[in-house]
This record gives structure tokens, sequence and C-alpha cells, in this order.
């Protein structure tokens, strides 16, 4: 009888060795496709920029440093398209974000760019692309932090650490600026008048 309660025991034991590693594997996988995911949003947004670009060309001769902006975000989102660098990939996401509300007011300041229907398509698609790439960033994140929780904590990480499961970076932020801290005019309420 204790025979069979070892044995039951021993292959409880088993079950829940496969199933961490299982699960420390599926995860690792998954964050591995979230970063793909991440430069493959890259990718479509450096397919988009060219046409953006060569649009905005004709009708935005008088921005000329919009049209700057949309070189130098071009460039840098090829660049960090083609490297695995979380840091760089971060860099070129944040220089469309902050490029779509300049285009966006420019063309909502000059009426006769409103109704030009490739701009705003194009306006469309990166905002849909950058939607994307923060939902890639949140998936990464979440991610990475449930992988590391595991790692960490009680019983997952004796299974981690015979298996060699290492923490995962995830995405990299600085820990110190301006981006931590908010200010008295960031706690009020909005105000809107139309």
């Amino acid at each position: 009888m204790i025979g069979y309660i070892i044995f039951g025991l021993l292959l409880l034991l088993a079950f829940y060795v496969v199933s961490q590693y299982n699960w420390f594997q599926t995860t690792k996988t998954r964050i591995t496709a979230a970063i793909q995911d991440i430069g493959n949003q890259l990718k479509r947004q450096s397919s988009l920029i060219p046409n953006l670009e060569n649009s905005a060309k004709g009708y935005l001769k008088h921005e000329k440093g919009i049209y700057e902006e949309i070189v130098s975000a071009r460039k840098s989102v090829e660049k960090a398209a083609g490297s695995k660098d979380m840091s760089k990939i971060e860099i070129a996401s944040d220089a469309i974000s902050n490029l779509i509300p300049k285009i966006q007011v420019l063309v909502e300041s000059n009426p006769e760019l409103k109704g030009v229907e490739v701009v705003t398509r194009l306006m469309d698609e990166l905002r849909d692309t950058s939607d994307k790439l923060m939902y890639a960033r949140r998936v990464v994140i979440d991610l990475s932090a449930e992988y590391n929780i595991k790692v960490v904590t009680l019983p997952s990480n004796i299974i981690a650490n015979m298996f060699g499961f290492k923490e995962q970076k995830g995405i990299v932020t600085s820990t110190e600026g301006e981006h931590l801290e908010v200010s008295k005019d960031e706690t009020s309420d909005p105000k809107i008048s139309i």
C-alpha cells in the first residue's frame, strides 16, 4: 500500500515538473513571438511610411519640418526592424507615435488636406499600426512579468533553476527621469472647449 502511495506521489511530482517545464517553454516562446510581432508591425510601418512620404511630398511642400520628420522616422523604423534590439525598436516606435499627432494637426489646420483621401487613409493605417505596436508591447510586458514571477517564486523557481530558465528582460525602460513623475497639471481634470 505504501508503495502505491509513493508511486502516486512520484507520478504527481513528475506531472508537476513536466507541466511547469512546458509552461516555461510555452511562455518563453510566446514572449519571442510577441517581440517578433513588434518587428512585424515596424516592418508594416516601414512599408507605409515611404507611401506617406511620397504622398506627403506633394501635399506638404510648405511643411518642410514635417517632411523631414517623416524621412527620419522611416529611416529609424527600417534600422530598428532589422535589429532585434528592443531599445532601438522602442525609439523607432516612439518616433512614429510622436509624428502622428503632428501630421493630424497639420491635416486639421489645412482644410484642403482634410479631403485628401490618400493622406487620411495613410494616417488611419499609421494610427492602426501604432495601436498594434502598443498592444504587442503590452503583451511582451505582461508575459515577461508573468514569466519572471514564476522564475523567482516557490515552487516554480525550483523547476526554473533545474532547467536553466532565466528572467526575461521584456521591454527595458529607464528607471529614472521625467516620464516617472506626474506633474500637478497632469493630475487635474482635462478641460474641453468646443
